[in-house]
């Protein structure tokens, strides 16, 4: 079990809806990253912190820096009450993306199973010098230049790809 790590997490769209991408990036220059042909910035963001969640499982103290208040608010505020709803939101309206949102409701639970803490969130602005969120993004936006291309898949540095440099930012 590994005591603490970070993470930054992001998603891209080219279009809204569009070809997406998500992605998670360590403070170790570890990575994971993901594309889909057809989806929406949101739920490149929400597969994101899924994908940091559960890569990290064996993390004690978990901290997931995200630029996207959408993806912070619906794991910490809203997800529980959507469900409780039957998956509705305060305005009665069907909840977007229920799949992902149990998928991250199983993974906390999981989380507490194992008696670890819950992940901590944080907030970062986005393209403002934040090293980890700017390697989230650069490998979020690569992944969704896949999807525009019809690729649908996951790439890793635990799954054979290079570790990042991330003592600076991506170089564009």
């Amino acid at each position: 079990m590994i005591d603490s790590y970070t993470v930054a997490t992001d998603g891209a769209c080219k279009g809204n809806p569009g070809p997406t991408g998500w992605a998670w990036v360590g403070e170790d220059g570890h990575w994971a990253a993901g594309s889909l042909p057809e989806g929406t910035n949101n739920i490149g963001e929400l597969l994101g912190l899924l994908a940091a969640l559960r890569d990290h499982a064996d993390v004690r103290d978990l901290v997931i820096q995200a630029d996207s208040r959408y993806a912070i608010d619906t794991y910490e505020r809203w997800m529980d009450g959507h469900a409780r709803r039957g998956w509705r939101t305060a305005a009665k309206q069907p909840v977007k993306n229920r799949e992902i949102l149990e998928q991250l409701m199983a993974v906390r639970d999981a989380r507490r199973a194992a008696g670890l803490p819950d992940a901590r969130l944080e907030h970062v602005r986005g393209h403002r010098g934040h090293v980890l969120n700017e390697w989230a993004d650069e490998r979020a936006v690569r992944a969704s230049g896949h999807a525009e291309k019809g690729v649908t898949g996951a790439w890793s540095s635990h799954a054979g790809q290079e570790r990042l440099d991330v003592s600076g930012p991506p170089k564009r």
